[in-house]
């Protein structure tokens, strides 16, 4: 059974793909009767074909998930400093974009979420054996769904016209997705340990900078708004 799973998990997870089928299906050819060989190729060519097609949907939903998770907060972040906008323009505003968050939410956000699980599910089944790196990036993907549901919370409190962050603080929390998008991306390319770690160091400055960036603009955004104070 373990040599059953390396082996689908070498063919499922190597480019040359074609190259590999080609060479087995020429080694069967040469132990077994052609009628013989006929039942074992084609569950090979459909394991196989059947991986990289749950693989290319899995990339096309995760895409599509994270184009929501980018875009969500900063439709959070624009309802709640909408609330300091005088009357009728503040009620149109935020009725407006309250209206574009229900459309990307559940429009777009949830049904990505929920078909990237099913594939990313489906994918793990056909890997076969799960190797330490993808067992780290799947806790980062469990981390990912809880700020989703986190996002959600957000999203169903300004639904109600509650507003519990303040923008500064949303733009903040805006950034999280891209923490969790860069983490996952280097161990998927990286998958060796060193470069793990190398890549997890990388992760933390960047964090660093983020929290740098963000404090400094929202020193010049005040600073802007003094300025327009004076002015008038």
């Amino acid at each position: 059974m373990g040599g059953e799973a390396a082996t689908g998990k070498r063919l499922t997870s190597s480019g040359n793909t074609g190259k590999q089928r080609a060479i087995i299906f020429a080694s069967l050819r040469g132990r077994f009767p052609a009628t013989l060989c006929y039942f074992i190729e084609f569950p090979a060519t459909f394991l196989i074909m059947s991986y990289l097609y749950v693989k290319a949907l899995h990339i096309i939903f995760i895409v599509t998930w994270f184009a929501g998770l980018f875009y969500m907060p900063r439709l959070l972040i624009y309802f709640a400093e909408a609330a300091d906008r005088p009357e009728p323009g503040r009620t149109v505003l935020q009725e407006q974009l309250a209206m574009m968050q229900r459309r990307l939410w559940f429009g777009i956000t949830w049904p990505s979420a929920v078909v990237t699980l099913i594939f990313g599910t489906a994918m793990a089944y056909l890997y076969g054996a799960i190797p330490g790196w993808l067992w780290l990036k799947l806790g980062f993907v469990l981390l990912l769904y809880v700020y989703f549901g986190w996002l959600h919370v957000i999203f169903r409190q300004q639904q109600s016209g509650e507003i519990r962050y303040t923008s500064a603080q949303l733009r903040v929390i805006n950034e999280i997705a891209t923490v969790f998008l860069i983490a996952i991306v280097f161990l998927v390319v990286l998958k060796n340990a060193l470069s793990m770690l190398w890549g997890l160091a990388g992760l933390f400055v960047f964090i660093l900078v983020l929290l740098v960036a963000i404090r400094t603009y929202k020193q010049l955004r005040e600073k802007k708004g003094k300025g327009n104070e004076v002015v008038r």
